[in-house]
């Protein structure tokens, strides 16, 4: 058994997912914290929008929602010219960043309920705007009270990105599943299960950390 040749594929095959991993976390981050805010308006059409794109998105299967924007979207007459079947890459990032966004909103939401309201106020009588109050004084304390979470969606990111599987995406458990049929051994899925093991064990390093640096903050 070439057990290098393995090894290399396997590792072809994670940086596709370290690659989906990280620009959905980019991506979803930010939009996350803008829905956030958004629900939090006073605009109630778009608190109804965003309410119910977040209600779609943590209702309906990740899988699901792969699915549809990968087949769905190359037929909409606006995007459908820029999105064609063979972008697997561009649907499954429009699908995991839009499903982690929701999630991401929810738990920023969360991290803002728990900040008390005495903060607002002792901000105000310290002279502080509406936009030097949300950066000095409650985004990080909401940071600190979302950390666990954050922890928590980060790692589960990391094995979600094996979904990019089902379009065809030569991701780390397609090349597993490739080595395992072309050798006929189950090998590939234990060496898998140990990549997927240190992906995640890196971002949960990382959130021990902080979460340790901002408890005593």
């Amino acid at each position: 058994m070439d057990y290098l040749g393995m090894l290399q594929q396997l590792l072809k095959g994670s940086g596709i997912t370290i690659i989906v991993f990280c620009a959905t976390y980019v991506m979803a981050l930010p939009l996350g914290m803008l829905v956030t805010l958004g629900v939090r308006c006073r605009f109630k059409p778009l608190k109804a929008v965003l309410n119910f794109y977040i209600y779609i998105m943590r209702g309906t299967p990740l899988m699901l929602q792969i699915f549809t924007i990968f087949y769905g979207l190359p037929f909409l007459p606006v995007v459908g010219p820029y999105l064609t079947l063979t972008s697997r890459m561009a649907a499954a990032l429009i699908a995991f960043t839009l499903n982690y966004a929701a999630y991401f909103a929810e738990i920023f939401r969360g991290g803002l309920l728990a900040v008390d309201k005495g903060q607002y106020e002792a901000a105000k009588v310290l002279g502080l705007n509406r936009t030097q109050t949300m950066f000095r004084i409650i985004f990080p304390q909401m940071f600190r009270v979302a950390l666990p979470s954050l922890a928590n969606e980060t790692i589960t990111l990391v094995k979600d990105t094996s979904l990019v599987f089902v379009i065809g995406m030569g991701d780390l458990l397609e090349a597993a599943k490739n080595i395992a049929n072309a050798q006929a051994t189950i090998l590939p899925y234990f060496f898998c299960m140990i990549f997927y093991l240190i992906l995640t064990t890196v971002p949960a390093i990382i959130f021990k950390k902080l979460e340790k640096k901002y408890s005593f903050q």
